[in-house]
């Protein structure tokens, strides 16, 4: 048995689960844990946690992992997580209320409040977030004005990271990848923008201490150690949030590249050394101390397959012969369907849309239906809108970096799917790989986990060692491609901002 640190931790603490992968420097899955806890949602639009279940559940998952390998061969651990996602603290750490997820909408009632008080020109420039109601901030000034006890109690204001760290070194202390997505971060300089955070009613001392990923932010705890399985003292490493751990899990270190997450929503980001902040993306600290990823995400994604399978996909599959799931079902009945759909042509805003238009009040659209569809035209219309939604983003990004994007590494649920990576290479003309792992996201944790305690010489060394790619390569099919790119150029490009103003009277009128 080798007596010597060879084995990191990644765990990913997302939206609905905790999971934690022990992992060998090759970038070998060796054993993990996984412990669910539930999404609360007590009104319309609101989605919140109990965020001691984030660490119940993060415990749980990595006294499971670590059960079955010599703990004396664990070098680190570092984690991953949801990201947005926030709980206001006591002085001890505990939450005093429920934490409020990425997903939650309340802060869409105080946009123009924080207009007024900082500048939404200016936040973009400073977080290199568009002002919207995915950053915490939003949700932070919510809380301002209509919790006005829970703000004013509130010692610190924890993003996912920080407060599993707190849990596992008693330090309030989180990543400079983990602090961004709060969107009070001053990108250029690497630190908490302390005028942004002062115009809203906060002080700098109720936010955690935000270090370069990868640094050691602390060691486990004794007690910390008796809740996960752990050894007392182990280095805890400072990770970055899902999509940028995600990146790095594929490898995403230098310029041209792009990871595609095909998942409930669809996440992709490409590697950038200077600082730019554009409406076509948003701006994250990468993985590699210094360096950026120009972030472009779609809300609905296979979130919107999912809507399809459950409200018009209850299918026979005997009556086709079949022995197979719904997904499989489609996918064979789908193939046949030609490019185009038959005229049938979707936009995927079913949860609004962020880059590039940024629009809360936008809504999904499908257009051209005839009495010849059915569901396999819609459902093919669903993965190839998606995948036209891709090419706007991925185009955004171009021309605001001048920089092309030669293939992506797709990865998620989605891309377990053939057809759908066929599609998207043959509607955005990139080649597409499949990730190895369907764990890039802990690998990515992983990866940093490695770099800090000497197993590779540095993070790229170690990303370059321990993610790998498929050997099959989803290449653009020309004919295909002639096909998509006038339905591209001629109609989906322009659909939306030629409809937007009525979508956005018809939500007003609708819900008031």
């Amino acid at each position: 048995m080798s007596g010597r640190r060879d084995l990191v931790i990644g765990v990913d603490c997302s939206t609905t689960a905790s999971k934690a992968i022990v992992w060998d420097r090759e970038g070998e899955a060796l054993a993990e844990g996984r412990c669910t806890f539930p999404l609360l949602m007590p009104r319309p639009g609101w989605h919140e946690q109990e965020a001691t279940l984030w660490w119940d559940a993060t415990a749980r998952a990595i006294r499971d992992a670590v059960s079955v390998v010599e703990p004396r061969r664990l070098a680190a651990i570092c984690l991953t997580h949801q990201r947005e996602t926030f709980v206001p603290v006591d002085e001890a750490g505990r939450p005093i209320r429920t934490a409020m997820v990425w997903m939650d909408e309340r802060g869409r009632a105080v946009l123009p409040l924080l207009d007024q008080l900082y500048g939404a020109e200016d936040i973009h420039r400073l977080t290199g977030k568009p002002l919207s109601i995915n950053p915490s901030v939003c949700k932070i000034v919510w809380l301002r004005e209509h919790e006005p006890e829970t703000f004013a109690r509130a010692a610190k204001f924890l993003d996912v990271h920080a407060y599993l760290v707190r849990q596992l070194t008693g330090k309030f202390r989180t990543s400079w990848g983990s602090a961004d997505p709060m969107g009070l971060f001053d990108m250029r300089q690497h630190r908490w923008a302390e005028d942004l955070v002062r115009a809203i009613g906060l002080r700098l001392d109720q936010l955690p201490e935000a270090c370069p990923p990868g640094t050691v932010l602390g060691e486990v705890t004794a007690e910390a150690a008796d809740a996960c399985g752990l050894p007392i003292g182990l280095p805890v490493v400072a990770g970055v949030g899902d999509g940028q751990a995600a990146a790095l899990g594929a490898n995403i270190t230098r310029s041209g590249q792009a990871y595609l997450n095909l998942g409930t929503a669809i996440v992709s980001g490409t590697y950038a050394e200077a600082y730019a902040a554009d409406r076509a993306f948003r701006t994250m600290n990468g993985a590699i101390p210094g360096s950026y990823l120009l972030e472009t995400v779609l809300l609905g994604g296979t979130y919107i397959v999912t809507w399809f399978i459950n409200h018009f996909a209850r299918i026979d599959a005997s009556a086709l012969g079949l022995e197979l799931g719904n997904e499989e079902v489609l996918e064979a009945a789908v193939r046949k369907i030609p490019a185009g759909a038959m005229g049938l042509l979707l936009v995927p805003y079913w949860n609004s849309v962020m880059n590039p238009y940024w629009d809360a009040a936008a809504s999904g659209i499908v257009v051209g239906w005839r009495g010849i569809h059915d569901r396999r035209h819609l459902y093919r219309a669903i993965l190839e809108g998606i995948a036209f939604e891709q090419r706007l983003h991925t185009s955004g990004v171009e021309a605001a970096t001048g920089q092309e994007i030669e293939s992506y590494v797709v990865m998620g649920g989605g891309s377990k799917s053939s057809l759908w990576c066929q599609i998207v290479a043959d509607v955005t003309g990139k080649q597409v790989y499949r990730s190895a792992t369907v764990e890039a996201t802990a690998l990515g944790a992983a990866i940093l986990a490695a770099a800090a305690s000497g197993l590779h010489p540095g993070i790229r060394e170690a990303a370059a060692a321990m993610s790998r790619t498929e050997a099959k390569c989803f290449a653009p099919d020309p004919g295909q491609q002639a096909i998509y790119n006038r339905l591209y150029q001629e109609v989906y490009r322009n659909l939306f901002p030629a409809l937007q103003p009525y979508l956005q009277r018809l939500t007003e009128i609708a819900y008031g």
